[in-house]
């Protein structure tokens, strides 16, 4: 496909995504970090900390499905630059939360804000750049994934212990979210379908969400969606807890740990995954999905094991665990590249937000909260199995332990469903390709 099909302000747009998407995941990854200090002052138990995540994840879920439709006939730039100031506002309220009901609303408030920012993003990276450059235009813009991670894991556990408050870091988050809204409203928005080698036809779309419904290699990508986010989340959500808890490393330590295993991989992960998934994409029609499923064997063998292997030193557990991660994040590259190519791009936002309505409800969703049961549930069984008559610190950590195991269980199941849409992607990508052709009048 020929260069001149990408936009001119490809790149210097796709560097204002990026940092939208940085600050996307630097904002929702603060309660995770604080949770512990939370959890010992509002004396809360695992289910409620992982109802903090689950009602934020839902609401973003069915959010997202509206504003996502918007996004394919409205502009994008106003949506995401009013998302933006919306979260980052509600990211200073949630600050002065006082109890655990008032705390969850304003999350619910920053679900809506942040479900305005992916769909209309992921479409306008599929005007932005023909389809041989955006694995790694998808990979450049996920990078705001690992490094929003790492920022709020490497300073949130230095804000509160600077401030010696867990309220400091939602206030400092919310500055740079609100000046970055205001640069979106600039952006100068490429033609729907301007990428394509063949002109997008300008006749309305009958029945939008059926269409991008009846596409196989879609259904199987969103499970696939669905497993994977459910490991991802109940990961972020509880990773500092179980190595404060389990291995006994302070917060700021462990808040560092956490940031090397979710996001120092995923700057390895996203820049050559993306660069590789483009590679094999060019020599083998299914090769980014197969990729992706050899890629989610890696990560079930590596975080099983680490966790496998009980109070191991945690140095050994976290390089572990943390090729493991490594290796998840080839997911995003070849998975949301492999939406748009069986899907036509006046529908790129449409099927985005319908596939992360699948991946939050029931995947992101699910994830902290199942965690959180089931660590409520093995902690008392572990009270009961010591004899104990009152539920300790000690019981608690065995409990997270023991719910962490669905981690691996869910990537081995995210491999599986991969495989799948690689069976049906060959027809799926020519299918959509034959539509296009045949909607553009002679």
């Amino acid at each position: 496909m020929p260069s001149s099909h990408q936009a001119a302000n490809a790149w210097r747009v796709l560097f204002l995504l990026f940092l939208a998407n940085l600050f996307n995941f630097f904002d929702r990854t603060i309660p995770a970090i604080v949770g512990e200090p939370i959890r010992l002052a509002w004396n809360l138990s695992d289910f409620q900390l992982g109802l903090v995540g689950t009602v934020f994840t839902i609401v973003y879920a069915i959010a997202g499905v509206p504003l996502g439709r918007m996004a394919d006939t409205g502009a994008r730039r106003k949506i995401m630059g009013w998302g933006l100031m919306v979260w980052s506002g509600l990211t200073a309220v949630n600050g002065l939360a006082w109890n655990f009901w008032s705390f969850l609303l304003v999350r619910m408030g920053i679900g809506v804000g942040e479900a305005s920012y992916a769909p209309a993003a992921n479409s306008l990276i599929g005007d932005l750049f023909p389809a041989h450059r955006r694995a790694r235009a998808m990979g450049i813009f996920m990078l705001g994934l690992p490094l929003g991670l790492l920022l709020a894991f490497f300073t949130v556990g230095a804000m509160v212990e600077a401030f010696d408050s867990w309220r400091a870091p939602f206030f400092i988050a919310a500055v740079p979210g609100i000046v970055l809204a205001l640069f979106m409203f600039f952006i100068r928005e490429p033609a729907r379908g301007a990428a394509e080698a063949v002109p997008l036809s300008q006749e309305p779309i009958d029945r939008p969400l059926r269409r991008v419904l009846a596409i196989r290699t879609f259904w199987w990508l969103t499970l696939a969606g669905l497993t994977f986010n459910f490991a991802t989340y109940a990961c972020n959500a509880f990773m500092v807890g179980l190595l404060m808890r389990y291995f006994q490393v302070p917060l700021m330590d462990a808040s560092l740990a956490t940031g090397v295993i979710v996001g120092v991989t995923g700057l390895v992960g996203l820049t050559c995954g993306g660069w590789l998934a483009d590679r094999i994409h060019e020599r083998y029609e299914r090769g980014r999905l197969l990729f992706a499923a050899a890629s989610m064997l890696v990560a079930t063998v590596c975080t099983g094991y680490a966790l496998l292997a009980g109070r191991i030193d945690v140095a050994v557990f976290v390089v572990v665990f943390s090729i493991g991660w490594l290796f998840s994040y080839n997911f995003y590259t070849c998975v949301y590249t492999a939406i748009q190519d069986v899907v036509e791009p006046r529908l790129r936002a449409t099927a985005m937000a319908l596939f992360f309505a699948g991946l939050y409800l029931l995947g992101g969703g699910l994830g902290p909260v199942v965690v959180g049961l089931l660590s409520d549930y093995f902690a008392e069984a572990a009270m009961l199995a010591a004899g104990a008559e009152q539920l300790g610190e000690a019981h608690k950590a065995i409990g997270l332990h023991n719910a962490m195991y669905l981690i691996p269980a869910s990537l081995l199941l995210t491999m599986g469903f991969l495989l799948q849409a690689a069976r049906s992607f060959g027809h799926d990508a020519r299918s959509m390709k034959t539509g296009m052709v045949e909607a553009v009048p002679a």
